[in-house]
């Protein structure tokens, strides 16, 4: 259950992370301080990477718990 809770909040707060990312993304898109293409590469590689974080944040969170106890 403690490795549930953790991995949750943690996944929270990447989503979290990662909504801000693509707020600051949609900003410069519109400045024209970046281009689209590199909007859609920055915005996807975002959401792959913190999804792929929170998938994998519970098995390392076990392991974790496994050295220590």
């Amino acid at each position: 259950m403690p490795v549930f809770l953790i991995s949750f909040f943690s996944a929270v707060i990447l989503f979290m992370t990662v909504y801000s990312i693509i707020k600051a993304l949609k900003i410069a898109l519109k400045r024209d301080e970046i281009s689209k293409r590199k909007y859609r590469l920055m915005m996807a590689s975002s959401i792959f990477i913190g999804t792929f974080i929170a998938v994998v944040l519970p098995f390392g969170y076990e392991r974790l718990f496994v050295a220590i106890l």
